[in-house]
């Protein structure tokens, strides 16, 4: 069975029939072309697929399409650019926190989410904020590193 919903992505409405079983990873990617996503482990234990839902960072594998009618979803394609980057996009390339770059997306979001809710945060509540993202490359030292300097940068300071 299909079932039109209706949903802001990115600041766009978007309205869009689906499958009623359909996950919102998968209708993001393959039907909405929104590459940042990563389909990795399909059981919501990596947070590749980390999104925004409505300032909540959250796993689309998890999430059935239909669930985010009314809602707002954000991606990494939201926050900046190559030539005008987010203040934690920044902060991730100024201290090395990106490497193979497969869960640097759902890191940032969770940054993101993390930021909006406490711009002060310690090392300890960073670390269990993107305590649901799986880094194999860096280690979580560099990210850590990268939340408190964003977190700095946002609040205004050098």
């Amino acid at each position: 069975m299909k079932t039109w919903i209706h949903f802001t992505l990115n600041g766009s409405p978007v309205s869009i029939e689906t499958d009623n079983d359909r996950t919102l990873l998968k209708l993001l990617r393959e039907d909405l072309h929104i590459t940042s996503l990563k389909n990795s482990c399909n059981v919501g234990e990596c947070g590749a697929c980390t999104i925004l839902l409505d300032g909540e960072a959250v796993r689309s594998c998890l999430l059935l399409a239909v669930m985010v009618d009314g809602k707002r979803v954000d991606t990494l394609e939201s926050l900046g650019s190559p030539v005008n980057m987010h203040p934690i996009q920044k902060a991730y390339l100024e201290v090395g926190a990106v490497q193979c770059g497969f869960c640097t997306p759902g890191m940032i979001l969770a940054t993101k989410a993390l930021l909006d809710k406490n711009p002060n945060p310690t090392r300890e509540e960073a670390r269990l904020a993107l305590s649901g993202n799986l880094c194999r490359c860096t280690g979580y030292k560099k990210i850590l590193d990268a939340v408190l300097l964003a977190a700095k940068w946002m609040r205004g300071e050098d």
